[in-house]
């Protein structure tokens, strides 16, 4: 048999056999390319143009923790395949870099954002001393071990598929949508590795990695990680709205809760909601809707949230502090209120990079951020974070939460949630606890 790569597909000269299918405009037999895997392992005699016969000489001085040792004794048992899951701070970079020097093979490393994949080559390259490509943020060169954003590894697929025989993909829950799951499918690499905090989609679409990425090979949540990570406090603090919001917050929630009660609607999770927002495009829906919105305003950046942010960044004084908001405007608000840099959507890579390097150097103790941080990037030194406000997903808990466990010698870390008493705060920050302990000495 002879198999070559074009177009995004694997081309045979044989292969009735279900793996591949007949493609009579040119005679030959065609199958995805990640099912190239499947074909080398059936196939004994096989003339293999797919890939160069190319190997990489690295080394690292990289030494693993049990935990990471044994994850990548199963993903190696796995044919080199399947996702691991850790909490955000368990080393799951120093997973990446490690198999790298496990396989020796040309590699390809994806990450969702500009910040992530600049960090990648920047340990990659401070672990092998050599270059290290960078596709995506304006840049396009192509190494033998490369960083990529989803987006420019998906653009790039059908070029290309037959480059990297090793996939790395960082927070591999990205990859289970329906276009990033194109990389997975249309590029050839035997090897693939994946690697999050949360493989859980509210969607399930978790699902389709077990086909295209290996499935889950290995995880451990924080629990089991207590001599690795610095010893933590979750503490939950109700704040009592104002006499004037709790009046616009009653108003507003009731307008929504009579418009669920007369369209006889019931609303149980994101799909219900969706369906409710898809029902609402008359002036009542609409009215409902905004109620909503206004409530839902009210109860994340209560005034009074404000004044207890004050208390605790004076119980923390010089501590790095990271503030977390839901929207855009309260942590510019924020930022305004307390003098501090604010890291949004709207900032621009550049100043990101420079805010972050003085919040670790020391030359800032404080940041205001909305959703930003929540995945990814690296901020090792910070040891306490202020929930203003959040949704209910437990994956950005998961990770505001990580953002303060890097351990260090002595370190005690804390985060606080501020919850507006008497809303549906309590409610979306029991659904994304869930799971996650509760922390050393608790007193939430």
């Amino acid at each position: 048999m002879e198999i070559y790569y074009k177009n995004g597909t694997i081309i045979s000269d044989q292969g009735d056999d279900g793996i591949f299918e007949y493609d009579g405009r040119i005679k030959k037999y065609r199958a995805l390319p990640y099912k190239y895997a499947l074909v080398t392992r059936k196939y004994k005699n096989i003339i293999d143009h797919v890939f160069p016969d190319k190997k990489i000489n690295v080394k690292s001085g990289i030494e693993l923790r049990p935990y990471q040792k044994k994850s990548l004794e199963l993903w190696e048992k796995n044919d080199y395949s399947g996702t691991v899951v850790l909490p955000t701070a368990a080393g799951k970079t120093i997973l990446g870099i490690y198999a790298i020097t496990m396989l020796q093979v040309p590699t390809l490393v994806i990450a969702p954002t500009i910040e992530l994949i600049i960090q990648w080559r920047e340990k990659l390259r401070d672990a092998f001393n050599v270059e290290i490509g960078q596709i995506g943020g304006g840049e396009k060169d192509i190494q033998d071990i490369t960083v990529s954003t989803y987006d420019s590894a998906y653009l790039m697929a059908e070029r290309l598929g037959n480059r990297f025989k090793f996939i790395i993909a960082d927070e591999v829950h990205h990859m289970a949508s329906e276009s990033f799951i194109q990389i997975a499918k249309i590029y050839a690499s035997p090897y693939r590795l994946g690697l999050t905090a949360t493989y859980e989609r509210t969607d399930s679409m978790q699902e389709v990695l077990e086909t295209y990425m290996g499935g889950k090979v290995f995880e451990l949540g924080y629990e089991e990680l207590n001599d690795y990570i610095s010893n933590y406090k979750i503490v939950r603090i109700p704040i009592d709205l104002s006499e004037e919001d709790e009046r616009e917050y009653n108003k507003n929630r009731e307008i929504f809760l009579s418009y669920l009660r007369r369209r006889n609607i019931k609303i149980n999770g994101n799909m219900d909601f969706e369906k409710f927002i898809m029902t609402s495009w008359n002036p009542e829906g609409k009215e409902a809707l905004m109620a909503w919105r206004k409530s839902r305003e009210i109860a994340f950046n209560a005034e009074r949230k404000v004044d207890y942010v004050r208390y605790i960044l004076s119980k923390h004084p010089n501590e790095k502090t990271i503030i977390f908001s839901e929207d855009t405007n309260t942590a510019y608000t924020l930022s305004k209120e307390f003098f501090v840099p604010a890291l949004t959507y709207m900032t621009s890579g550049k100043e990101r990079k420079k805010y972050l390097d003085m919040f670790k150097t020391g030359d800032i103790t404080v940041l205001a951020t909305s959703r930003i941080l929540d995945e990814g990037v690296d901020v090792p030194d910070a040891s306490v974070a202020i929930i203003m406000s959040g949704s209910g997903s437990t994956r950005q808990f998961r990770q505001r939460l990580g953002r303060i466990l890097r351990p260090s010698e002595g370190k005690e870390s804390y985060l606080y949630e501020l919850i507006s008493a008497g809303t549906t705060e309590y409610g979306t920050s029991k659904r994304r606890r869930k799971g996650v302990p509760i922390g050393i000495n608790d007193s939430a």
